[in-house]
């Protein structure tokens, strides 16, 4: 079997490669690619191959799309927590978001479609739709049949393989309608999602609330939060971001910032190392950290 892998290829920690830098050092051709023609927002490449191999990609800069026209004999991939161990059905389209890796393995005859889509273009489409792209992160997706996200790819695909007739401010479109479409179908997901999961009752979320403010300090744990609700803890998570829009342990992050806020604004407060102690924090570091983070400053210059 052929072996791609590309560990040694990778930057430094923290820099992400590129699509078309990575795609240079795959050792066969792909039968198209957006490279020369001038796209922004979106590349796309189709490769069209009878052969068996085995490829390690590193972390990318852009969010990753793959379709299938013709599915491989043989297919397995592991990426962001999805592990797939048969071929997809042709048409399906799953997602690799920015900043992760992958490995597969495939084969046989395939024909496949990927496509790099720019984070920044996903998040402001989501800030469109009322999402706070701070907190709307792109889940990785198997293989799904979405027929709305499957005909903005076969779109792309249309207008690769053409050559690229419509020019630039095609695909500046097509890039637009692909993330749509995938905010979209994300979005409609979870809440189809917390429907199922239900919703936090407004007095119990005011008690866990009540809670959290009185344990800052020793740091309540997510097993802790979920059995003073009487939930599990993977309900109790899910319940408490639909209900606030913060997961749990953030949460408590932003109130203990909150709490050394309205401590620091106090005349002749404690030292910043005492406060740190004083809000839960395990230490100054920490608080400084988590502080400017929310803030915008340090605790000092905030004081």
């Amino acid at each position: 079997m052929e072996t791609l892998v590309m560990r040694q290829e990778q930057p430094a920690a923290g820099e992400p490669l590129r699509p078309h830098v990575f795609r240079k050092q795959i050792p066969f051709e792909p039968s198209a690619e957006s490279e020369r023609l001038g796209w922004v927002a979106l590349e796309a490449v189709r490769y069209r191959r009878a052969s068996a191999f085995e490829l390690v990609r590193p972390a990318m800069t852009h969010h990753a799309l793959v379709m299938f026209h013709h599915t491989p004999d043989e297919l397995e991939m592991w990426y962001a927590g999805v592990s797939r161990h048969q071929p997809p059905p042709a048409g399906s389209v799953a997602v690799v978001p920015a900043g992760r890796s992958y490995r597969c393995r495939m084969i046989g005859l395939r024909d496949s479609l990927n496509v790099f889509l720019d984070p920044g273009l996903v998040a402001r489409v989501a800030a469109s739709f009322d999402l706070d792209p701070a907190r709307w992160d792109l889940p990785p997706l198997d293989f799904r049949a979405i027929p709305s996200l499957g005909a903005a790819m076969r779109a792309v695909d249309a207008e690769l393989m053409s050559g690229a007739a419509g020019g630039r401010q095609a695909a500046e479109s097509l890039a637009n309608d692909l993330a749509v479409q995938l905010v979209r179908y994300v979005s409609e997901s979870r809440r189809r999602q917390r429907r199922r999961d239900g919703e936090f009752p407004p007095a119990k979320l005011r008690a866990v609330v009540e809670y959290i403010e009185g344990h800052l300090e020793t740091g309540p744990s997510l097993e802790q939060m979920a059995a003073f609700a009487h939930l599990s803890p993977a309900h109790f998570a899910r319940q408490f971001k639909a209900a606030t829009g913060l997961p749990p342990h953030q949460f408590v992050i932003a109130r203990r910032v909150e709490r050394a806020k309205g401590l620091l604004q106090r005349r002749g407060g404690l030292s910043l190392a005492a406060l740190a102690a004083r809000v839960g924090f395990a230490d100054e570091a920490h608080l400084a950290r988590h502080f400017k983070r929310l803030v915008g400053v340090t605790p000092g210059r905030f004081r």
